[in-house]
């Protein structure tokens, strides 16, 4: 192998990664100006997940503040927001960001650009992170990991095999996710090893147009 094609496998900024991925539409939806992937548009997928979210919240007898890190086109975040005292949405596009901020307007929600592995995050007791983690390398996973430890509650979703898999093998931050592999991101399972005092699964919802599931846990910690 050249010395310039084990270059090409060097990985990117992360930040260039996901800016790449909306400037050429490697999620689909060419035909809209920013698109999070089918896994944030199907119905079925978003339906079951919104319901779940805003039960659990509705489940308090208080509003609660959300920092919704890695929010995307805001599709599923929309349904959600009304539900909190206080929401912040989080991405590290810049663009999308600003898009975001034009398109959705309410007082109690805040968009921000942020790098989420890196930077300081806003205050929540609850942090949703959907299909988010499966795009990162384990270096930032964990760099991510500590700095959710002050919040009450995790709410993660992740697409998984079906069956036994190998939990967090390690990658390069991509449009890809670890299936290929027979593995999926566990943030319970080494290397990361989170301590939580525990875990609800919300809902698990095997794709029928296409391999895995995809799983959302609610972590109280």
């Amino acid at each position: 192998m050249s010395s310039r094609s084990k270059s090409s496998k060097i990985s990117w900024p992360t930040k260039d990664v996901m800016k790449q991925i909306y400037d050429q539409s490697l999620w689909g939806g060419k035909e809209l100006d920013f698109y999070s992937g089918i896994g944030s548009h199907d119905p079925m997928v978003v339906n079951i997940y919104v319901k779940t979210v805003t039960d659990f919240l509705n489940s308090h007898d208080h509003k609660m503040t959300i920092c919704d890190i890695g929010c995307g086109d805001f599709n599923i975040g929309q349904h959600i927001f009304k539900y909190s005292k206080k929401y912040f949405a989080i991405d590290i596009v810049e663009e999308l960001i600003e898009r975001n901020k034009i398109k959705f307007k309410t007082k109690n929600l805040e968009f921000l650009c942020l790098d989420i592995a890196n930077d300081v995050l806003p205050k929540a007791d609850v942090i949703i992170i959907r299909q988010v983690l499966q795009h990162l390398s384990n270096n930032e996973i964990q760099q991510i990991l500590n700095r959710l430890k002050t919040c009450k509650y995790i709410i993660l979703t992740e697409h998984l095999p079906v069956g036994d898999f190998t939990p967090n093998t390690n990658k390069i931050a991509s449009q890809g996710i670890r299936l290929k592999q027979q593995s999926g991101v566990d943030i319970l399972s080494a290397p990361f090893n989170f301590k939580v005092k525990k875990e609800d699964v919300l809902n698990e919802i095997v794709l029928k147009n296409g391999p895995g599931k995809i799983k959302t846990s609610l972590f109280t910690l």
